[in-house]
């Protein structure tokens, strides 16, 4: 999985890459962080019958999941988590950063119900100071949900951002294809790949 993600990644890296084929490619990475979502989820032995009547036994997922992206860049993944996972409910929070401050904002939530047994996969391609992530968990959190039932998935972030949250939430799982080391003067990751909600849905 490391090389086909170093691939994309590229492709993803290059300024000159299209949207059509950033978009393209961002489709195919999270296919493969969706397949790699699947360590992360509480499985439990199941018998089945096959077409040939005879008995064998499968895994099903144990407990409800829940996809949250954070708008509006975290929808871009959804599909190919909907792809592995069709019975997952989906919950939305927007958070939007302060060009100035850099500090993250709430201006939506629509989360399904969660219970505290369920578990919950939050989706943003982009982890840079963590502020927009460490307030959809902190909002997870307070609806009872342990860290440890919670799967942070994204596409680049940086070490700040990173540290942060394991900081804040040190059970929390993650899974992300690629790690900066820096943020410039603006809070931008670097070398980075751009604004990835604009490059996908083309309103750079």
């Amino acid at each position: 999985m490391k090389k086909i993600k170093n691939l994309l990644m590229t492709t993803l890296r290059n300024k000159e890459t299209s949207m059509t084929n950033f978009r393209g490619a961002a489709d195919k990475l999270a296919l493969v962080l969706a397949q790699e979502a699947a360590d992360y989820l509480e499985t439990i032995s199941s018998t089945i019958t096959t077409p040939l009547n005879t008995q064998t036994t499968g895994v099903i997922i144990k407990k409800n999941l829940i996809l949250v992206p954070i708008l509006r860049s975290g929808l871009a993944l959804v599909p190919a988590f909907l792809h592995f996972y069709p019975q997952a409910k989906i919950g939305v929070i927007g958070a939007k950063r302060d060009e100035e401050t850099a500090i993250a904002h709430l201006y939506y939530k629509n989360l399904p119900p969660i219970s505290a047994d369920d578990q919950v996969i939050v989706l943003d391609p982009m982890l840079a100071t963590g502020g927009s992530l460490l307030m959809t968990l902190k909002i997870l959190i307070d609806l009872g949900i342990k860290e440890e039932q919670i799967l942070f998935v994204g596409v680049i972030c940086a070490t700040e951002g990173y540290n942060l949250i394991k900081k804040e939430f040190p059970k929390i799982n993650m899974i992300i294809a690629a790690q900066d080391s820096k943020l410039n003067d603006k809070k931008y990751i670097i070398p980075g790949l751009g604004d990835f909600g604009d490059r996908y849905f083309g309103t750079e």
